[in-house]
């Protein structure tokens, strides 16, 4: 049977050719190698018609140009060299596009990313919608990859250097208004006029290439250019560690190409390609690409999910706050916070107001739009207006009287049908729910601060939680725009329970004469976001160091902090960033000011010892501990899968992505060397380190987390 083909040609009156892009079967378009015989068939008609005037590429997709490159195609890839004549094979794909002798105009709407970009850039003019689903970018780096397909060459000539640096090293998407001043489009026009606006694009010669915006005018030059290298080099290595092969071989081959000329350029393109699609980091990275996919496809529970028309949100402090504002501008649903006095309310409705005003005046919203999602958030200090809300969500105070409590209320004041997800960080759910008439109803939905910015929620239900709340509530995170992972209700549930093991080996290694500097470099250096300590600090040391005793409480002593240590800053009154001193002292300016460690910190906890540690034994004693820990919570079944696991860690904490996450890391180092590891360490500094049942016996068995033939797919 001959395969549909993704590319239909028409010629219209006008003799203009519009090539409408479809893939069969799939909601996005994505390029597969597949194509490139359907892509050839299509240029050799368009060189065989003498009378065409131009030609438009459009997609028949209605809300995406190209969403990118198919990544299965690279994991289908044994060899460098393989993956090297795929890159090869896209950019000669391109430059047959770009030879044609008639203008060729990129007709874009929605999403034009990775391949699909450099599609775009290949066509000789492009032309987008002003919609706020339009975003152009090569987010290839996230992949541990570069584009292939030509982008590293095509879009510095376009957009100039610096701009281009910037969108290849961070995956920056631009809108339409962004690309248009970048110069990256011609043209932005309403949607319901693309078609036409391009035809009329393509009429015409060639489009007038544009000239580059001063700036990047200034930097054409040699001399500025090797400036500018160096600096964007040394920032870059900063910012990754020397953790991401992908960024420097990035700046390497664009400076290939504006030194020595773009067939050169070309040339390194693939090769680099080739050797980054073969390295561990970019295995991973798509590892984790392919796991998030999947896990935003989970339905959590095998029952259909209950419609969902309103909420409500018990509390107005940081996390209400957050969690309305989730509901009201991602999900689109009305929601009415409760709090016990209006001052919670308004500061609840001021900060949805802020983060949509800033949004305003980052031009991603239009002011109508502010106001629409606004009006959707309402508040009272009063039961009334509850009746018919479809879920609610609690974010009190971690009490669990008080938590019953709010059960009782909602069961009395709500309809019988309400579901009562429970935002809580460490109290069991199914003591939350022991009252409740419904209990089938009462489920955990544990969200991460600032809840605007984190992307991951642990979605958990007690014994008696019915199916269809699972189902429902997992749905519902996914509409506020969350990666939710279904948990076990035990202490800490997943990530708090990784991550306190992590920061508590960190607060050892502070008694032992360690400085706050050298343990969150150590760890930064490694491949976190930030440090352990740092990390205590931002969460805010009361908040964060709730959960130690609750946890210690369940597992033991594995779990308990340096004794004194933790009373002893906080009777110091200090919370961290937010009251402007914990181990760090912030300046005045709150979230943008400089922190320095306080070096009265060591006088509270008594250390006079000076440390001979280096940082990859800092490193490996925290790690090591998560890493162990982790393996408890899948024997456990604490988590549902290793998939659930490492998305968890990488989503939840910044676990360095370009390891995969806890579990795949685990299985790069082969149990036997995580085991070997841990009995070393116990040795050395104590029980707390010994390794867990699960892991010894992965061990003898030579079994991994992920099964042999994912990681093969994979790899």
């Amino acid at each position: 049977m001959e395969m549909m083909s993704a590319f239909t040609l028409t010629e219209r009156p006008d003799n203009v050719a519009v090539i409408a892009i479809d893939v069969p079967g799939e909601k996005m378009n994505t390029l597969k190698a597949e194509f490139g015989a359907q892509v050839r068939a299509i240029l050799k008609q368009v060189r065989d018609n003498r009378s065409l005037r131009g030609v438009v590429l459009i997609s028949a997709k209605p809300d995406n140009f190209i969403a990118g490159a198919d990544i299965n195609m690279i994991g289908g890839c044994r060899t460098a060299q393989e993956a090297e004549a795929l890159a090869r094979q896209g950019q000669q794909i391109m430059a047959e596009i770009h030879a044609l002798s008639v203008p060729v105009i990129a007709a874009i709407h929605g999403a034009c990313l990775g391949g699909g970009l450099e599609l775009a850039l290949a066509c000789h003019g492009r032309i987008c919608t002003d919609d706020a689903k339009t975003v152009l970018g090569l987010p290839e780096v996230q992949l541990g990859l570069l584009p292939g397909s030509g982008g590293t060459q095509r879009l510095p000539r376009l957009v100039g250097v610096s701009t281009a640096l910037e969108m290849i090293l961070t995956g920056k998407q631009l809108r339409a208004r962004q690309a248009l001043r970048a110069g990256l489009v011609d043209e932005v026009v309403p949607h319901s006029i693309l078609l036409d606006a391009a035809v009329e694009m393509a009429k015409k010669e060639r489009p007038a290439s544009r000239r580059l915006p001063v700036r990047e005018r200034l930097l054409a030059g040699p001399l500025a250019r090797n400036v500018l290298f160096s600096l964007v080099g040394k920032k870059t290595e900063q910012k990754t560690q020397g953790n991401y092969p992908a960024t420097g071989k990035i700046l390497q081959v664009i400076e290939t190409g504006l030194s020595h000329g773009i067939s050169s350029g070309y040339e390194a393109e693939a090769r680099a390609f080739g050797e980054l699609a073969m390295t561990p980091q970019s295995k991973a990275l798509r590892g984790i690409f392919f796991a998030s996919t999947d896990v935003k496809k989970d339905p959590g529970a095998p029952v259909e999910a209950l419609p969902l028309r309103s909420a409500a949100v018990l509390g107005g402090g940081l996390m209400g706050g957050g969690i309305a504002f989730a509901l009201a501008s991602k999900a689109q649903l009305p929601v009415r916070i409760k709090d016990i006095n209006s001052l919670g309310i308004n500061h609840a409705l001021k900060y949805s107001w802020e983060l949509l005003d800033a949004k305003v005046r980052r031009r991603h919203l239009k002011a109508a739009e502010r106001d629409s999602q606004m009006a959707l958030i309402s508040g009272t200090t009063d039961y009334r207006g509850f009746a018919h809300r479809d879920v609610v969500i609690e974010a009190v105070f971690e009490d669990l009287a008080l938590k019953q409590q709010m059960v009782a209320d909602v069961e009395r004041q709500f309809a019988p049908h309400t579901i009562f997800a429970s935002n809580t960080s460490s109290l069991p759910i199914g003591d939350i729910a022991a009252h409740a008439a419904r209990a089938e109803q009462v489920i955990g939905l544990h969200f991460f601060s600032p809840v605007e910015k984190m992307p991951l929620v642990e979605v958990i239900p007690h014994a008696g939680t019915s199916d269809a709340t699972v189902a429902t509530v997992v749905r519902l995170a996914r509409q506020m725009g969350k990666t939710p992972i279904v948990v076990a209700d035990k202490a800490g549930f997943y990530v708090n329970r990784i991550l306190a093991p992590y920061i508590n080996e960190a607060m050892r290694m502070l008694t032992e004469g360690v400085s706050i500097e050298q343990i969150d470099n150590a760890l930064v250096k490694f491949g976190f976001p930030v440090g352990p300590i740092q990390l205590l600090d931002e969460v805010g040391i009361d908040t964060g160091t709730k959960i130690i005793p609750v946890l210690e409480n369940a597992y033991g002593e594995r779990f308990s902090a340096p004794a004194n240590i933790i009373s002893a800053i906080l009777n110091d009154d200090r919370k961290g960033r937010k009251n402007g001193r914990g181990f760090y002292l912030y300046g005045a300016k709150g979230r943008k000011s400089k922190k320095r460690p306080d070096p009265a910190i060591y006088n509270l906890i008594g250390n006079g010892q000076k440390s001979s540690l280096t940082d990859q034994q800092i490193a490996e004693r925290c790690v090591m501990m998560m890493l162990n820990e982790s393996a408890r919570c899948f024997d456990e079944q604490v988590v549902r899968s290793a998939r659930d696991g490492d998305i968890g860690a990488v989503f939840g904490i910044g676990f360095p992505p370009f390891l995969g996450g806890p579990f795949r890391y685990m299985d790069t180092l082969g149990a036997g060397n995580v085991v070997a590891t841990l009995q070393r360490l116990a040795t050395q500094y104590g029980a707390r380190f010994a390794p867990c049942e699960g892991v010894v016996n992965m061990a003898e068995q030579r079994l991994s987390f992920w099964p042999k033939d994912e990681t093969e797919a994979l790899n």
